[in-house]
């Protein structure tokens, strides 16, 4: 896995980062965003999660804290990228390939020419009529969305972790969040100044070291994880870092590896900032699907400004 990323954005860019906003608003955007990550922690493991004690909960997290400390054993514990992926999405960091040479590319893989396809007939890209060609597909989605979409591809097996217990159990809600948290941030990256694939590949990393968090979590709980919302403001910090640490040893870029450790942090970069509205927006996606809140819900009403309430609509249009 190491280096196709690099290969694909072409070398690494320096990211602005932003002026901090007023400390008050700063710790009104820090409660909103525990508030929000406690609710979606609940609705995450409503079934599987028990009042366990807090000694417990302290051994999870110190385990997966200590895990980002150990990036060579942390990254072994999820799935590696498929070869063909790496190729394709090396190739794709030529800004001047032609469609038809993207076409080629895409076409020694069935699967993936499948995927091509229904990705372009899609809710998102809405074509007048149905698209049946491969080139026609790949003209459709463009060099960006190509790239977005083989990234997504690459980054499934590693969410759709292979482990029993917990870790199975919670993996598609994990991974539904993962795709819609890239979509959304991807969206407000362009009005924050940051990269836009950049943005997406951060939302589909950030999730990573949570899978392992609960491994290990279901380990020490005896196939159970600690349901309080408090704690899982906690995990979700702790798994963070240890997806940042092991997207490091993957050798992603330095911007994607510190927007995903410092994601919530007002003086964080612009991507940073992007990651964290599509984080919330994602959550709330799955929150409003689950009818857990309402969309008068004040966590959308005075959570969301204009913009992101139309992109957390636009999220409806996903499909899993």
């Amino acid at each position: 896995m190491k280096k196709w990323i690099g290969r694909l954005l072409g070398g690494d860019k320096e990211t602005e980062v932003a002026t901090g906003a007023g400390t008050a608003v700063a710790m009104d955007e820090e409660a909103l965003a525990a508030e929000v990550d406690a609710a979606y922690y609940r609705y995450l493991t409503a079934s599987s999660g028990r009042n366990i004690a807090r000694e417990l909960e302290e051994q999870v997290l110190a385990e997966v804290r200590a895990l980002a400390g150990d990036p060579q054993g942390a990254s072994v514990l999820v799935p590696r990228v498929p070869e063909l992926v790496g190729q394709l999405l090396g190739a794709l960091s030529d800004e001047n390939i032609s469609t038809a040479a993207l076409s080629a590319e895409v076409g020694r893989d069935l699967v993936l020419v499948a995927e091509v396809i229904r990705e372009a007939n899609s809710a998102y890209y809405r074509p007048a009529k149905p698209i049946e060609t491969l080139e026609g597909a790949v003209t459709m989605l463009g060099l960006n969305g190509l790239r977005m979409l083989l990234a997504k591809i690459a980054m499934r097996p590693l969410i759709r972790t292979k482990t029993q217990g917990v870790a199975r159990q919670l993996a598609p809600t994990v991974w539904k969040h993962s795709e819609r948290c890239a979509f959304a941030a991807s969206v407000m990256a362009p009005g924050l100044s940051a990269g836009v694939f950049e943005s997406y590949l951060a939302g589909l990393m950030q999730n990573v070291g949570l899978q392992v968090a609960f491994q290990v979590a279901d380990r020490i709980c005896e196939g159970k994880v600690p349901g309080s919302g408090t704690f899982g403001v906690e995990l979700f910090a702790a798994s963070r870092l240890l997806s940042s640490v092991i997207a490091a040893h993957w050798d992603f870029p330095v911007e994607v590896v510190d927007a995903i450790a410092r994601m919530g942090d007002p003086d964080a970069s612009h991507l940073a900032q992007a990651l964290a509205q599509g984080d919330r927006i994602a959550k709330l996606r799955l929150l409003l699907d689950a009818e857990v809140i309402e969309e008068d819900d004040s966590f959308v009403t005075t959570g969301l400004n204009g913009f992101q309430r139309r992109c957390l609509g636009k999220l409806a249009d996903l499909g899993d």
